[in-house]
């Protein structure tokens, strides 16, 4: 299979799912997808939030619009064109997790593109959008058969494997995995660095950093570095497009989860019914809070972040990553700083 046919799969997905993302209704063949294909994906969105409360039918959407940026067909040729094509296909396992819906697209995206084979293991908590957009690029390509497999029990007979997972996680897959190529992935969190210029709207744009998937992902922002004298009455006012997270049960009972153990143990922290703003050294906050940390000279912030570096995702402010752009990476965005295609490329030497 050439990659050129790779590309222009990924093209009809990124047409496919441009069009479904903004129509309830089928509009018509020239989205690319059957009426039937069509309804089968908003039958399945629709009915996300039983299985997993997390993944609200705004938040599939909007991790669908992240894949519709990432196939952008010309960008897409561009990044490929980077790295070999292989000719002798590795099987990669594929360990996704299941924290975001179809996380692991990325993942999935550099093995197809440097011509290897996906063998996936599917989240439990995440299995259902993934699986049925692979449908459909099978159906589209059926030589991707050959290429996309999904695991359903133990996974066997892979060349190297990319596993991302908890930090517990890391010690089941060094027992497991340690004996092929691995990429594993653990924790990691998003800080965001503020130098008190920001306008109303740059903060706003950093609720969304902050809250979007309700902060559950490794690039959601959990700690913010704010210049001695900084307002926080700002990061309230202006955070004020979250208020309806407190209505979702589950991140409600994170909340008062979290409000309760501070008030139990005295912690000081700041409240505006939503979420909580804690002064602490950390950089990854539990869900509902967000820790902040004032700094007099940005140096010394500079030299600390490089030395957490092993620990951060992404980094949001002036001279980093734009306000409001942390949950929408760039296809060259690879997760822990690790160009999975070239570690890919790796394997035929």
């Amino acid at each position: 299979m050439e990659k050129k046919a790779i590309i222009e799969v990924f093209g009809q997905l990124k047409k496919a799912l441009s069009v479904f993302t903004l129509n309830e209704q089928w509009p018509g063949y020239e989205c690319g997808l059957t009426e039937e294909e069509f309804l089968s994906l908003r039958k399945i969105i629709n009915k996300e939030v039983q299985v997993n409360p997390w993944f609200t039918k705004e938040n599939c959407i909007k991790a669908l619009n992240g894949i519709i940026h990432l196939t952008e067909k010309e960008s897409l040729a561009e990044f490929s064109g980077k790295y070999q094509f292989t000719t002798k296909p590795h099987t990669v396992a594929l360990i996704m997790a299941g924290n975001l819906p179809f996380v692991g697209f990325h993942d999935l995206l550099c093995v197809l593109i440097t011509g290897n084979k996906a063998l996936c293991k599917l989240s439990s908590s995440d299995s259902r959008i993934p699986m049925k957009l692979i449908e459909w690029m099978c159906e589209w390509n059926p030589e991707l058969k050959e290429r996309i497999q999904i695991s359903a029990g133990p996974i066997k007979n892979y060349d190297a494997v990319i596993a991302t997972g908890s930090n517990n996680s890391i010690a089941q897959f060094e027992t497991y995995f340690s004996h092929v190529p691995h990429l594993f992935r653990k924790n990691r969190s998003s800080v965001a660095l503020l130098d008190g210029s920001e306008t109303d709207q740059e903060l706003k744009s950093l609720g969304s950093d902050c809250f979007d998937f309700f902060g559950m992902g490794c690039r959601n922002v959990s700690k913010l570095y704010l210049p001695t004298g900084f307002d926080l009455n700002r990061i309230f006012e202006n955070f004020l497009d979250q208020a309806h997270l407190i209505q979702h049960h589950k991140y409600g009972n994170n909340y008062d989860y979290n409000r309760t153990i501070f008030l139990m143990n005295q912690i000081p922290f700041l409240d505006n019914n939503v979420f909580m703003l804690k002064e602490d050294e950390g950089i990854h906050a539990p869900l509902s809070v967000i820790y902040y940390e004032f700094y007099s000279d940005k140096v010394l912030v500079l030299d600390k972040l490089e030395e957490m570096k092993e620990n951060l995702q992404a980094i949001v402010g002036h001279d980093f990553i734009p306000f409001g752009k942390a949950q929408a990476p760039d296809i060259t965005d690879f997760a822990d700083g690790v160009d999975t295609c070239m570690w890919l490329n790796s394997l035929d030497r």
